[in-house]
């Protein structure tokens, strides 16, 4: 009887030892979603809107730098300054004719760009403005961009009527800088956004 007591007694103990365990560990779960949320409303200032205006040098067909910022036309994907498409059997610098394309809508024009996400470059991504003019969705429409997380619509129309780079034969931008050692990117998509969100509110620089 009393070894029965005891056999049993020994059952019930790891039992004990096991709550004891889930406890400290539920503690600690708890201990670092504070933590975090405390961490995240500390630095929710780094994600907060910005806007700027000045006048614009433009880099390429979707990049441009206002003062000391470089911005990137979030949503959109032009050919790098240096890519070459094809037209008509002949090859031609799309890049630079993209470039020149984003130029000649921003010339002589106040910029102003909006954001609140960085890329992994530390890139300010933004949407742009030229007297009112969205630099992003016009370099789309005329066929000079892709859709890159938005735009689909415009790019459609751009496709159908053989606009700009739509006129031949080219290399989707991100897939050309893969294949030739360039930025490597994500999309502008919303899940792209939640990890800039997450990258910007984590950093500590």
């Amino acid at each position: 009887m009393n070894r029965m007591l005891w056999s049993g007694r020994q059952r019930r103990r790891p039992a004990r030892r096991r709550n004891r365990r889930g406890k400290f560990l539920d503690y600690c779960l708890a201990a670092a979603i504070l933590g975090l949320l405390v961490l995240v409303s500390a630095r929710l200032d780094r994600v907060e809107t910005r806007r700027i205006g000045g006048v614009a040098i433009i880099n390429d067909g979707d990049s441009i730098t206002l003062g000391t910022e470089r911005i990137r036309l979030v949503g959109i994907d032009a050919p790098e300054y240096g890519q070459i498409c094809r037209r008509n059997g002949t090859d031609y610098a799309c890049g630079r004719q993209a470039r020149e394309a984003l130029a000649k809508l921003a010339s002589g024009r106040s910029i102003t760009c909006s954001g609140w996400e960085r890329d992994r470059y530390g890139r300010l991504l933004a949407v742009c403005t030229a007297d009112g003019v969205d630099l992003n969705r016009r370099q789309v429409e005329q066929g000079w961009a892709v859709a890159y997380g938005d735009y689909e619509e415009v790019e459609k129309t751009a496709r159908r009527k053989r606009l700009g780079l739509w006129a031949g034969e080219f290399d989707v931008p991100r897939h050309w800088r893969d294949s030739h050692g360039g930025m490597v990117e994500r999309n502008h998509d919303y899940f792209g956004a939640m990890l800039n969100w997450v990258r910007e509110i984590l950093r500590f620089s």
